[in-house]
């Protein structure tokens, strides 16, 4: 990013509140990490993390943040924290993230989805002081008809799993709330602005979740095991994590300064020409970690997964001046170098910060 987007970031945050759920996840240790570098104070609130080797247990992320072990769907809990809290910012992320475990946990998933992004609005609502809300949903909000369609947030919101349904269910939620409570024709009454983030398909060092390509040939990598590739032929917006948290900064700051005309849903993606499918990921990742193999089952899998995804980022680069840094290749080098280094060295927040500084300064 440029020196002045840098610095309005830095003045925005820096001696801030901010209240993040989900910090205990993968987006959300990256986030709190990156707000604890800026001077941001944070108050997390999230479910603990599933395993030791997660992202937020290796970088001791107990130590940069108040944290709240606690669930989304407790929504006295929620709305107290939040209150005690004041907080300046609110970045809500928590979510039941996993295309296939929303299969197995339908009500689940709609329930943390749906009603926890509910919950976070009532507690902002109940807040009597000034409030930027960013709401994070995911790329896969669109009622997608895999084509090759860019899709823009004026398009209409869909989901065939109950991932994505119960995302595109949050949305309508997040444009009720505006609509209802936050309006920016009387923002000087309320003193709220909220915004929604669409994005997704985010690699990244220290992703371990079960399910994600990813972790998935890492794991198979560093066991000197054949990589099984589900969906080779699935296209996706991948991306930096980087890139969509610089994005959410910048849309919070962006609030902060005009909170009238930037309350909408926003879409941050990769150029529409930087989409790949999971086998050129996964050849391209196995050919910068130098070693490796993959194969593809006979049996197709009986769980729908979409086969092609494509965001429009345009009103993103024309309205917030926003655009990503690192295009796939960057992206996949910068993780496949995270993983690989994770083994020798054992802090992550060498790592972490390695990614962030040269993040800055890098060109695309």
């Amino acid at each position: 990013m440029d020196l002045p987007q840098l610095q309005k970031i830095e003045s925005a945050y820096k001696g801030k509140r901010v209240f993040l759920t989900g910090h205990t996840g993968f987006k959300g240790s990256w986030l709190l990490y990156w707000l604890h570098r800026i001077g941001a104070e944070v108050k997390g609130y999230a479910l603990a993390p599933e395993k030791p080797q997660d992202l937020y247990p290796q970088m001791k992320g107990d130590e940069l943040c108040q944290s709240i072990i606690a669930d989304i769907r407790d929504r006295e809990r929620l709305i107290k924290e939040i209150i005690d809290f004041q907080p300046d910012f609110v970045f809500h992320l928590a979510a039941q993230p996993l295309v296939r475990r929303s299969y197995e946990i339908p009500e689940e998933t709609f329930s943390v989805n749906v009603m926890g992004t509910s919950h976070v609005l009532d507690a902002i609502k109940e807040l009597d002081k000034p409030c930027v809300g960013v709401m994070i949903t995911t790329d896969k909000v669109y009622e997608n008809k895999e084509q090759n369609y860019a899709y823009r947030e004026t398009d209409r919101l869909g989901g065939y799993d109950p991932y994505s349904a119960s995302k595109a269910c949050a949305e309508l939620v997040i444009s009720s709330y505006r609509n209802s409570f936050f309006n920016p024709i009387n923002y000087a009454i309320h003193h709220k602005s909220i915004a929604s983030a669409r994005a997704g398909n985010v690699i990244g060092g220290g992703d371990w979740a079960q399910d994600r390509v990813i972790p998935d040939i890492v794991r198979a990598l560093q066991k000197d095991e054949t990589v099984i590739l589900r969906n080779p032929r699935a296209v996706r917006p991948w991306q930096h994590v980087l890139d969509p948290l610089f994005g959410y900064l910048w849309l919070g700051a962006c609030l902060l300064d005009n909170p009238r005309d930037f309350s909408e849903a926003w879409n941050f993606g990769p150029d529409q020409e930087d989409k790949r499918s999971v086998k050129e990921l996964a050849n391209m990742f196995i050919e910068f970690w130098g070693a490796g193999s993959y194969e593809v089952p006979d049996s197709k899998s009986m769980i729908h997964e979409a086969g092609l995804l494509i965001l429009d980022i345009n009103k993103s680069k024309s309205k917030l001046d926003w655009k990503p840094l690192w295009n796939s290749t960057k992206a996949i080098e910068k993780t496949v170098s995270w993983y690989k280094n994770f083994i020798t060295i054992s802090d992550v927040r060498t790592l972490m910060n390695r990614d962030l500084s040269s993040y800055n300064i890098e060109p695309k």
